[in-house]
């Protein structure tokens, strides 16, 4: 029997959103919040929450559940872990709870408010038109204001690419994902491919799960800067972050190389690494508690011979040399790029919004930014003025420029008492709250020190950003 004629539907709107993760949920969310706006909500997957529908389950969140996922809707406890890796600040999210979150935010705020009309399993076919990759039917879309791009720094993650090296077909290879359908340990290794978050997570969980350092070898083309969690906490907490930013600051203010400047953030605290005896190439913003630092380098066999070219049964091929395998290792795929350092380009154009950080690593809370700077109705300029994009971070010198880039939106914000009062208010900001704690002794000392580093911190890494990009 012949499927059903394929239908085309017209539709209009104000705003057409392409994508229904982090950053398209966390943009329509505040921008309904502040303005009488029409919204059609396009993604290509079965739920909202993007890439986490595809994540590995023992995936946690970078940063606090506290200031993820929108504003009009909490994720967690807002609770502070008492044991564990994570002791001592606040609770992390898992992929299966983001997930569920997502679904609860679209059928419970957004599509209930009349302001938002979701298109899941649609497949967008440019500006003014999407498909359904279940009926084919088309949709053809007049959009009044703005196109909103929330899918141009998509990650790439192992579940969904495949390995970027060959492997015999006699060599068992999975995803990271499949870690937890192992039925039995292998004859030889766990291989662990991969230097980012994924490949992080993925020797911290077979360590968890009662793998034997010995057991696991790690190939790390790059090793990474990874940022303290320590730092990077809001809420009751919020003097720990003041307290970081001053500390980065100071660094940079007497930095007088961009090695300097790297061995001051390690030395105060802001950046580690795991093995002291490896420098950095790679910076891509991921957080790591000490303890979970402390895990990782139980693990002796790592190696450091470039990326993976082709796995055979006998030996793995590297860029830089080859070493011998064993028949029953088995090699755990953690080498997707990840995090997607497109070029920046302006946040507003014409009839069109591309979603970017501002704040480096802040997905939802940027999303959201920009979502309440739209619906306050200024000019273009304007809002690219006060909406800077900041490139996701790939190598040691993004630290600088996403700081520079960081700290300057920070003070034009400040400036503007509309965004001043929406940032107040705003659960996704990790810094919220932060007025009510000047008496707070700890936040009176890190406030001194900012603001006595901040003009002469910042001034250095502008010096150290043009000597190293030729700019100067």
């Amino acid at each position: 029997m012949a499927g059903a004629a394929m239908v085309t539907h017209h539709l209009e709107t104000d705003y057409l959103v392409i994508g229904a993760g982090a950053a398209g949920m966390a943009f329509t969310d505040a921008l309904i919040a502040d303005a009488d706006a029409d919204v059609v909500v396009v993604d290509r997957r079965h739920a909202p929450g993007g890439h986490w529908n595809d994540a590995y389950p023992f995936v946690r969140l970078h940063q606090p559940a506290a200031y993820y996922g929108v504003n009009s809707l909490a994720l967690g406890d807002d609770a502070i872990d008492a044991d564990g890796l994570n002791a001592g600040m606040y609770e992390q999210a898992g992929a299966a709870e983001i997930c569920g979150y997502y679904d609860r935010v679209m059928r419970r705020n957004l599509v209930p408010s009349g302001s938002v009309r979701y298109h899941p399993m649609c497949e967008a076919a440019g500006d003014a038109c999407f498909v359904s990759r279940v009926s084919g039917d088309e949709f053809e879309v007049d959009v009044r204001t703005a196109v909103v791009d929330a899918r141009y720094l998509e990650p790439s993650i192992p579940a969904t690419s495949a390995p970027p090296f060959d492997v015999a077909s006699e060599v068992r290879c999975i995803p990271v994902g499949a870690l937890t359908r192992v039925a039995e340990p292998p004859e030889g290794r766990f291989v662990v491919i991969g230097a980012g978050k994924t490949a992080i997570d993925a020797c911290l969980w077979l360590l968890a799960s009662g793998a034997p350092p010995d057991a696991i070898r790690w190939i790390k083309p790059r090793e990474p800067w990874l940022r303290n969690r320590f730092y990077a906490q809001g809420g009751d907490l919020v003097g720990d972050l003041l307290d970081g930013i001053a500390l980065q600051l100071e660094a940079a203010a007497h930095a007088q190389s961009l090695d300097d400047l790297f061995d001051r953030l390690e030395a105060n605290g802001q950046l580690l690494r795991v093995d002291e005896r490896v420098a950095p190439t790679m910076y891509k913003a991921p957080t790591m508690s000490t303890a979970e630092l402390e895990l990782l380098r139980r693990i002796d066999d790592v190696v450091r011979l470039g990326r993976v070219r082709r796995i055979t049964r006998d030996e793995v091929v590297l860029e830089a040399g080859t070493i011998p395998a064993r028949p029953g290792d088995l090699y755990v795929h953690c080498a997707a790029p990840g995090l997607n350092p497109a070029p920046a380009v302006p946040i507003f154009a014409e009839r069109r919004i591309t979603l970017q950080p501002i704040r480096s690593g802040l997905i939802p809370f940027n999303a959201a930014l920009v979502g309440y700077v739209e619906a306050t109705g200024r000019d273009i300029r304007e809002k690219n003025r006060l909406c800077p994009p900041n490139r996701l971070p790939d190598v040691p010198l993004d630290w600088v420029r996403g700081l520079i880039t960081e700290m300057g939106a920070d003070r034009a914000w400040s400036k503007e008492p509309d965004i001043a009062r929406w940032l107040e208010g705003a659960r996704l900001n990790a810094s919220r709250g932060l007025r009510q704690r000047f008496a707070d002794p700890q936040v009176q000392d890190a406030m001194s020190r900012f603001q006595g580093f901040v003009r002469p911190g910042i001034g250095r890494l502008e010096t150290l950003l043009a000597e190293a990009t030729g700019a100067g």
